[in-house]
């Protein structure tokens, strides 16, 4: 069993999500302890969040007559990270002023290890200055706030308010529990395709979805780094908590990494950058009857080389190459030609491989001649791979 978590699960209407949050944490290996208050019973029962935490739910301080007084003591002492999600206004006022009035208060303020809190309510409540004050002064206490989303409301308004995601919360927990052997480095990850437009309308681009890119900017994050992802048109979502700067084109995205490429102390160069671009780009869109049987392209400039020959000595480059053919005799040219510390061969035509799927099978391929052939596994296990190997070589160019 992993690391043990508290989970704290107030009244308010996205308590509904609370049992997705208790799914993803004990996927994860996580052992989860759910303390509710009663207003939450009223959203979300005990008997599902118990099935699926494998623990039973704390409700009061009187439930077990056994030891009526030191279970929130214990609860403290046998977990290494506090969330409450979702957080109401109430809750927020009470902790950031004292009050221990049920199980839930009562436990985190015998709580002395990280805790996350996640406000949930309609955003009028979200924007009055009493709530505000009352973040303010948890803040000042250490607590950690996760910032509400914006959008639709339960209660029909429109704005801040909204409880992150569980899948974001999930991923802010597993980030300050992870193992913290990035903590320090700066890491710049590319993502995604690039598209080349023709006019306004009209593109070229390819299959590549960013999922391989945006696993390596989570594990980054989880393990500690600081994470700046550029990514082209993505069809997932990007990770919470990552400095995400989007582009479109090959351009722009040689534009951006080059102005943070000798700040970062790992690069890796998923994106799936396009070759070449129209060689004129129409303003407005051309006519079916207009559009010729040729398309003149020009090549776009090759971001991975011209880092390659850029990189500092203790400079961790890493890129990608997607092969069909002849993959790794290709594979070996590019890494010599690119300058590169490590290249991850992706064979895509192999099933369970390549573009948009929710695995990979890859090839890491080593300056020094080693080779290291991978099994099929998931993109976020094959990021912690790739993240690992990047450690290692940095460890030994430092030593």
């Amino acid at each position: 069993m992993g690391a043990s978590v508290l989970l704290g699960i107030t009244g308010g209407i996205a308590a509904y999500k609370a049992p997705l949050l208790v799914r993803l944490m004990v996927k994860a290996g996580m052992n989860v302890h759910v303390v509710m208050t009663r207003a939450a019973t009223e959203f979300v029962t005990p008997m599902t969040l118990a099935t699926l935490s494998g623990n039973s739910v704390s409700l009061d301080m009187w439930g077990e007559r056994d030891h009526p007084a030191v279970k929130h003591i214990s609860l403290a002492d046998a977990t290494r990270i506090a969330v409450v999600a979702p957080a109401t206004a109430n809750f927020i006022g009470k902790l950031a002023n004292g009050i221990a009035d049920d199980m839930l208060t009562t436990t985190l303020m015998a709580y002395n290890k990280p805790t996350i809190i996640c406000p949930s309510m309609n955003v009028n409540m979200y924007q009055n200055p009493i709530l505000q004050a009352n973040l303010q002064k948890l803040n000042l206490f250490g607590y950690q706030m996760m910032i509400p989303d914006s959008g639709e409301l339960a209660c029909g308004w429109t704005g801040e308010g909204r409880m992150p995601e569980p899948e974001a919360i999930f991923r802010e927990v597993e980030r300050r529990l992870g193992p913290r052997d990035l903590d320090g480095l700066r890491v710049l990850v590319t993502a995604g395709p690039t598209e080349e437009p023709l006019d306004p309308v009209r593109f070229l681009t390819n299959r590549s979805s960013g999922r391989m890119g945006v696993a390596i900017a989570k594990r980054a994050l989880a393990r500690g780094a600081d994470v700046t992802l550029i990514s082209g048109p993505l069809k997932v979502a990007t990770p919470h908590g990552v400095n995400h700067i989007p582009v479109r084109t090959a351009l722009e995205m040689m534009e951006k990494v080059l102005e943070r490429f000798h700040e970062s102390d790992l690069v890796v160069k998923a994106a799936a950058v396009a070759d070449f671009r129209p060689e004129i780009v129409h303003e407005e869109k051309i006519k079916k009857e207009e559009l010729g049987a040729t398309i003149n392209l020009v090549r776009n400039p090759d971001i991975l080389a011209t880092l390659g020959s850029r990189k500092w000595p203790d400079q961790i480059l890493v890129g990608f190459a997607a092969e069909t053919s002849n993959a790794i005799q290709n594979a070996r040219i590019k890494l010599k030609n690119k300058n590169v510390d490590i290249l991850v061969l992706n064979d895509v035509s192999k099933t369970g491989a390549g573009f948009d799927c929710e695995t990979n099978i890859v090839r890491l391929m080593f300056r020094s001649g080693d080779e290291e052939q991978l099994s099929l596994m998931s993109k976020e296990d094959v990021a912690d791979k790739i993240l690992s190997r990047a450690l290692d070589l940095r460890r030994r160019v430092n030593h």
